[in-house]
């Protein structure tokens, strides 16, 4: 099976751009972000709880501590929030204000929770419909990798960000665009 597509930001915007004009922009939207901004695993997303992003005085937190219960493979991690990120979940909240603290972050149409494989579905749709061939539900997280990587980021840091338990584990998400080995051989 091959590997999701890694998105350009060029892509991205096409994305978000495509899904503004669509139902549920707002919460779509930010479903992506967190993906692409965060590093997160698409049933990390699906699993959050309003509560989870919150601080108590109100304001979104800067790190978000999944419980093993919301993670993949049954360990508790922090995920880092960007300022930038942490905007777009603002702004998202005001939308859901009077939906409880212990309800889900995102529902779906019908007002329940989605379930990873549901939100699979719906991310690869919106890849789909906005005409990013190859990208997936994944793209996002490879996507968030790939592009700290090709900043610099350290593996061993990548790997922690990713909530990867052994360096090997994030170095298939890491892509090399023509770019990148063009850059490479010009550091000569």
């Amino acid at each position: 099976m091959p590997q999701a597509k890694t998105l350009s930001p060029k892509e991205l915007r096409r994305v978000l751009d495509y899904t503004a004009t669509r139902k549920h922009a707002a919460r779509n939207r930010l479903m992506i972000l967190m993906t692409h901004w965060s590093g997160m695993r698409v049933g990390e997303v699906a699993a959050l709880l309003k509560a989870d992003v919150l601080n108590n005085d109100g304001t979104v937190r800067d790190e978000i501590r999944l419980t093993a219960e919301q993670t993949k493979g049954r360990h508790a991690r922090v995920v880092f929030v960007s300022e930038k990120l942490r905007r777009e979940i603002a702004g998202y909240l005001k939308l859901i204000a009077k939906r409880a603290a212990a309800a889900h972050l995102f529902a779906t149409q019908k007002r329940g929770r989605f379930s990873a494989n549901t939100l699979c579905q719906t991310l690869n749709t919106i890849y789909d419909q906005a005409g990013v061939d190859g990208a997936s539900s994944h793209s996002g997280r490879r996507s968030f990798i790939t592009t700290l990587s090709s900043q610099g980021v350290g593996v061993r840091v990548l790997a922690k960000l990713a909530g990867h338990r052994s360096l090997a584990s994030v170095m298939p998400y890491i892509d090399a665009s023509d770019d990148m080995l063009r850059n490479a051989v010009e550091l000569l």
